[in-house]
């Protein structure tokens, strides 16, 4: 007896290890199938909290991952191609798209029992796996992972269904309201050891349809394994980004109060439950799968019309430092280089908006200091520069290699403006100089539109800084020329021409520099540009 109730317990185990492996497998394998799509999809369709939210769902559901979804809702909102309150929405409805899990462990696993045909799924993939590349590979993956996850269903089954004589409803708290609190700990317990509310949940329908436990208290172990999905969001907010502190926090709230809903949803459901008599209770795994889908489709019903007060009053909680042009460099997103990029790229927008904003701070009032700030900007900058280099583009194709290759130019020539632009002595004599008025007042007006297009404003096209950088060229020969005359004929002393010709210089390679980082922040990632003829005059101020 003791020996079958050892083998049942191994069994049970097993078939968790198997369907956590399988789905696992799955995961990646859909991702391979079907990532980019559902990527570029995400970004497509999410247009507010509700198209984020269906999106959302839509994507979890396919590739079986909400972290995936919520990662790169995260590296949108870092690159700032969607909003807090939208990413709010996709994270919300991939919610609903983890219990598509339920429903083919329900289906498939009882009411389609694959049985030995999930063997021969599995050498099917591994097969299409080894002997494929591209999509077919991913296919084959997949397909692998799913017959995984069912063999490990049919472990678990056979292994709960030998310990029915060992555990049965008896053996767990009862369906009382402090009962139930009990069961909710330990659907958190469940999930916090096996880090998968889908592991979690499939342990819940198996045992239901054993019979080891009742359908409501295993309504209210699936409610605390929702809670306990949170503690993942909950350990990354320690030390990770400011978007992930964000995410993680709202995850948190958003969990616990649906969490609170669906307890005292319960009673009334399983009265209806009840009240239907043997039309539902033949099929309690349906139920609970039922009764997780409908809470979790509610709480988030419920919250979509409050999503951007509630991102509101997560942003306020977890704000953005004022000092930290870095913090949307997340180390989570390096799996993914395509939004790793984006991020950097938008990262370094940031970094050098902040340097032209300096600047023009300093020609309008030249006596104040930003030493400080423009050290902190170098700082940024050396954290994306570090980013940048763990960003590995090589397996995404021509085009990131391109893109990243920009990115680590654009870094360089932001370092260098930046130097540029700390110079204290310069800014005083472009900003009292009447001889370089006009110059000034160009390079002033470039570094403001440079800065607005940096902030998401009207386009500044390359080609339209080229021609001020050929404008400020000519100008700069013309005026050297008109200094050395009054020199020459003791109309200005030698001292001064010598200020006023470092100070033109100056003016046209920071003009120089916001060309070269526009080229490099400025799709298609081919651009040739910097070594042309002009562009090095134009530094080096020959």
């Amino acid at each position: 007896y003791g020996w079958a109730m050892g083998h049942g317990a191994l069994q049970a185990l097993g078939g968790i290890g198997l369907f956590l492996l399988g789905m696992h497998v799955m995961t990646d394998g859909l991702k391979q199938l079907a990532g980019g799509s559902l990527k570029a999809a995400l970004r497509r369709w999410t247009r507010s909290p509700t198209s984020g939210a269906a999106v959302g769902a839509v994507s979890t559901a396919v590739i079986q991952s909400s972290s995936a979804t919520t990662v790169t809702a995260i590296g949108f909102v870092g690159a700032g191609l969607i909003t807090f309150a939208e990413a709010l929405g996709i994270i919300f409805g991939a919610n609903i798209g983890t219990t598509i899990t339920g429903w083919l462990v329900a289906l498939f696993g009882f009411k389609v029992p694959l049985g030995t045909v999930a063997l021969a799924l599995a050498f099917a993939g591994a097969m299409i796996t080894t002997f494929t590349r591209g999509w077919l590979a991913g296919a084959g993956t997949a397909i692998a992972g799913f017959a995984l996850v069912f063999i490990g269903i049919d472990f678990l089954q056979a292994g709960l269904g030998s310990l029915q004589d060992t555990i049965s409803p008896d053996s767990f708290p009862a369906n009382t309201m402090w009962g139930r609190v009990q069961l909710v700990g330990i659907g958190i317990v469940v999930t916090l050891v096996t880090q998968s509310s889908s592991a979690g949940v499939a342990m819940a329908i198996t045992a239901v349809n054993a019979g080891t436990i009742s359908f409501p208290q295993a309504a209210a172990v699936v409610i605390g394994m929702d809670v306990g999905t949170t503690s993942t969001a909950a350990f990354a907010t320690i030390g990770g980004s400011t978007q992930v502190r964000r995410t993680g926090l709202a995850h948190v709230i958003y969990n616990l109060l649906t969490a609170v809903f669906a307890y005292f949803l319960l009673i009334p459901y399983v009265g209806m439950v009840e009240r239907l008599g043997s039309a539902t209770t033949d099929d309690p795994e349906l139920l609970l799968v039922g009764f997780h889908t409908l809470f979790n489709g509610l709480g988030v019903l419920a919250v979509l019309p409050f999503a951007r007060q509630f991102a509101a009053l997560v942003e306020r909680i977890v704000p953005v430092p004022d000092d930290d042009l870095a913090h949307r460099l997340e180390p989570r997103l390096l799996n993914d280089p395509e939004l790793a990029l984006s991020v950097a790229e938008q990262t370094l927008k940031e970094i050098a908006a902040a340097g032209a904003a300096l600047f023009l701070d300093q020609v309008d009032h030249p006596r104040q200091s930003h030493s400080g700030e423009y050290s902190a900007l170098l700082d940024a900058l050396a954290s994306t520069r570090t980013y940048l280099a763990r960003v590995d583009s090589r397996s995404q194709g021509d085009n990131a290699i391109a893109h990243h290759t920009a990115l680590m130019h654009a870094a360089d020539h932001i370092e260098r403006l930046i130097d540029r632009l700390d110079r204290a002595n310069m800014i005083a004599v472009v900003a009292t100089d009447e001889t370089l008025t006009d110059a000034t007042r160009v390079v002033r007006g470039l570094v403001g539109r440079f800065a607005t297009w940096l902030g998401g404003g009207a386009e500044l096209a390359p080609d339209d800084v080229e021609v001020v950088a050929r404008g400020l060229d000519a100008h700069r020969r013309l005026y050297r020329n008109r200094q050395i005359s009054e020199a020459i004929t003791n109309q200005t002393s030698a001292e001064q021409v010598d200020e006023r010709l470092d100070a033109m210089r100056w003016l046209v390679r920071v003009a120089a520099h916001v060309w070269r980082v526009n080229i490099y922040l400025s799709p298609p990632w081919t651009a040739p540009v910097a070594h042309s003829p002009l562009a090095q005059r134009l530094e080096t101020g020959d």
